[in-house]
């Protein structure tokens, strides 16, 4: 099993995201064609596996041992369903993964047959907070989620993060969020 630059998914679709449907304002300007200098935005392929893809998730939970037979396994599964969309930031400079965000959408018999978007996995390595990339990857797959013809896209997040989230229109729902966990 080799790494490779083949993508999870393609490409194009954030390439041909309609930017100016974008509700959020960037300061300096940047979008997913143009994250800053020295910085692509595009979809996980395996060769991030070496780039530090699992460092930049172990700042935002337990990420385990994955070895790369393991995460080529998961990342093939995942671009057979072809209902996962990995995106990430690369410091091409650096040859390093700096940011990661996830949609998934989940198929329904609701909303005659519809989909919908659900954000998972939104971090940005420690570095390079504050150059808004958390912000352009939680806009991306907002656009994303639309292109994909979902018909709502929601979250989970801690309390200190709602702030954040409600500038990109989610709000609380009357739902409550449960869980029953077999792993730490």
């Amino acid at each position: 099993m080799l790494l490779d630059e083949t993508p999870l998914f393609d490409p194009a679709l954030l390439q041909d995201l309609d930017w100016s449907s974008n509700s959020i304002s960037f300061s300096p300007p940047i979008s997913p064609s143009n994250p800053g200098e020295g910085l692509i935005l595009r979809p996980l392929c395996t060769a991030d596996f070496t780039r530090g893809f699992f460092k930049v998730l172990s700042q935002l939970t337990k990420t385990g041992d994955v070895s790369q037979e393991l995460f080529i396994k998961k990342f093939d599964h995942m671009k057979k369903t072809g209902d996962y969309y990995v995106v990430v930031v690369e410091d091409t400079q650096l040859g390093q993964i700096v940011a990661t965000a996830t949609l998934i959408t989940e198929h329904k018999f609701i909303h005659s047959c519809a989909k919908r978007g659900r954000v998972e996995e939104v971090v940005v390595t420690d570095v390079c907070r504050g150059k808004q990339l958390g912000k352009l990857l939680v806009a991306t797959l907002i656009l994303l989620s639309k292109k994909l013809d979902c018909y709502k896209i929601t979250l989970e997040c801690a309390p200190k993060n709602v702030t954040f989230y409600e500038k990109f229109g989610y709000k609380a729902s009357d739902e409550t969020y449960m869980q029953c966990r077999f792993f730490d």
